[in-house]
């Protein structure tokens, strides 16, 4: 498996996190070879991460390609992406 690891500056956390719901995970979660994605922020700054796995790496790399052409939700300033493998996983669903 690979992941897709973007970095994206926000804000207004808001209007951000509505055009995430709204726009972002229904995006990402129809791609094809999509697994998991997992959109973060630390407590007390507007730093965006977001790690979303796929099942290959010619997945991970389509994604990630696609995501440098696409608008970002209002509020929202993409700072990288980049495309890792996956080399160990721990724990659940």
């Amino acid at each position: 498996m690979h992941a897709v690891v973007v970095r994206v500056n926000v804000g207004d956390f808001e209007v951000a996190r509505k055009g995430l719901r709204d726009e972002v995970v229904p995006r990402v979660s129809s791609a094809p070879g999509f697994v998991r994605g997992y959109w973060t922020r630390p407590s007390d700054g507007n730093k965006g991460l977001s790690f979303i796995v796929f099942e290959s790496e010619e997945a991970a790399k389509a994604a990630a390609e696609r995501m440098g052409g696409v608008e970002m939700p209002e509020s929202v300033t993409l700072e990288s992406v980049e495309v890792r493998e996956i080399i160990e996983s721990a724990g659940g669903s």
